[in-house]
């Protein structure tokens, strides 16, 4: 199957589980893996016969800036699952979230979620 990549979405945003988080907020980084038959449009060279991958990047931006949630688990879901129930076209989606600062006292890194969904998880 086909697959579009989109990546490096950034948002700040205001999920986590300590309270600071929610009232300070953060950055969160997303990328995404969009399964879905391209042959149509490799053909007829029309955006109508793929996805406008940058309704995708509006949606988990404003996803990101609006939800509030205790848990980054929870907000990748969310995302995973409204591209899904959006894009007809699709069969399977992948999420990954990032922080790139979170919280953590002598931890420099990131924090990932990862998360793959298809069709036939939501109902």
């Amino acid at each position: 199957m086909d697959c579009i990549h989109v990546t490096g979405i950034r948002a700040y945003g205001y999920t986590g589980f300590l309270p600071e988080e929610q009232v300070l907020g953060q950055w969160f980084e997303v990328d995404v893996k969009l399964w879905l038959d391209l042959s149509v449009a490799g053909q007829s060279d029309a955006i109508a016969d793929t996805l406008d991958y940058r309704s995708i990047i509006s949606m988990v931006q404003h996803l990101i800036k609006t939800s509030k949630f205790s848990l980054v688990e929870r907000l990748v879901a969310t995302i995973a699952d409204s591209i899904l129930e959006k894009c007809d076209r699709l069969t399977q989606v992948q999420v990954i979230l990032s922080k790139p600062a979170a919280p953590i006292p002598d931890f420099s890194g990131k924090i990932s979620i990862e998360l793959t969904r298809s069709k036939s998880n939501i109902s």
